[in-house]
């Protein structure tokens, strides 16, 4: 890795906090972000925070009973920008920041019976990805929910079957919504299960192990048809799939990456470049990645049936900016190269990455 001419990573803020971070997000189309997580006596933290005169400035101090898990503003319109989060509680509450009263909020309902651990939203007027504006949770009972705020049940619930063990799930994620019809869910669990559920045809479209624990699944883009999708792991591994051609006994081709010498606890890919990605370590670490597609991206297998070829990734600059894990992070949809990210010694930071343009 030459890092000479490399994106250069550079710590542009940071503030202790007074609670542990779980979850940041920026508020679409504005200088704002949000910060959630737990604070010491179990409650939840709920902080808006503006970037002003090259510093953070707390626009809300927000108080919820349970410690907030997750978060998310991607089924929600720009007009709205209404909060989506899912708590230690099991419930899913959607908020409207801009009245800054947490206690009346836009929807609550009790999701799941114990912590809801990852959240993600698609579609809506004007909004990243086609059809209705949904979101899914996926919690500590295994189940993974599917839900249209507009009713107070689940569209849809992914449960264990009678008898089956119930597995943590750990993390989920939409994509493949490119038009009105078209959407899919992505679930990662803590045993190493990968599944893909097709909303359209209600039907499981692709199972797999990753032998450990996943803690994050996330597309390039969600408005697209299916094209990438990096799954992250415990001990030191990350996997990206080819998601463009599936095999009917195959399934989709991949590779596997070892990074950070510790858990990789997220991978978030650039919006203004799907093929950048950065991931988050357990040693405290920030690497920045580029895939490169193969030559060819399908090739005949022995059946003479199509299958995807993977590309390879090629680490662009790394960088340990903490001593803990990087829990949360997301760049900036409007800014390329900005981002905030938060780690486990209680610390937001703002991060500017350069020379992104160049790839």
């Amino acid at each position: 890795m030459d890092s000479t001419d490399a994106p250069q990573i550079i710590e542009h803020i940071q503030r202790s906090l007074n609670f542990t971070p779980y979850d940041t997000r920026w508020l679409p189309f504005s200088a704002r972000f949000v910060c959630m997580g737990i604070l010491p006596n179990a409650k939840g933290a709920l902080n808006l925070y503006e970037l002003k005169n090259g510093d953070f400035e707390t626009v809300l101090e927000g108080k919820t009973s349970s410690g907030v898990k997750c978060g998310t503003f991607s089924a929600s319109s720009s007009d709205n920008r209404h909060l989506a989060t899912g708590d230690y509680a099991g419930k899913l509450i959607v908020y409207d920041l801009d009245t800054g009263d947490l206690n009346k909020p836009v929807f609550s309902q009790q999701a799941h019976s114990t912590i809801i651990n990852a959240i993600d939203g698609c579609g809506g007027p004007d909004n990243i990805g086609y059809g209705a504006p949904e979101l899914v949770t996926g919690g500590r009972d295994g189940c993974v929910r599917l839900w249209d705020t507009r009713v107070k049940e689940p569209v849809l619930a992914l449960e264990p079957g009678e008898g089956q063990p119930v597995r943590d799930c750990w993390t989920v994620a939409f994509g493949n919504s490119f038009n009105d019809e078209e959407r899919c869910i992505a679930a990662g669990y803590d045993n190493g299960d990968v599944k893909l559920f097709d909303l359209r045809t209600s039907t499981m479209r692709y199972e797999t192990n990753v032998a450990n624990g996943v803690t994050n699944i996330e597309f390039d883009r969600k408005d697209i048809e299916m094209n990438k999708m990096t799954v992250t792991t415990l001990e030191s591994k990350f996997r990206v799939f080819d998601m463009r051609t599936q095999h009917p006994t195959e399934g989709f081709s991949c590779l596997s990456e070892r990074a950070h010498k510790a858990t990789v606890w997220l991978a978030r890919h650039l919006p203004q470049n799907r093929d950048l990605f950065m991931t988050g370590g357990g040693n405290g670490g920030f690497n920045m990645y580029k895939y490169h597609y193969p030559k060819s991206r399908t090739t005949m297998a022995k059946d003479n049936v199509p299958m995807g070829v993977v590309g390879s990734v090629e680490l662009l600059n790394s960088k340990v900016i903490s001593s803990q894990p990087i829990v949360s992070m997301d760049w900036s949809p409007d800014k390329e190269g900005l981002c905030v990210l938060s780690c486990l010694d209680q610390t937001l930071r703002c991060f500017i990455v350069t020379k992104l343009n160049k790839y």
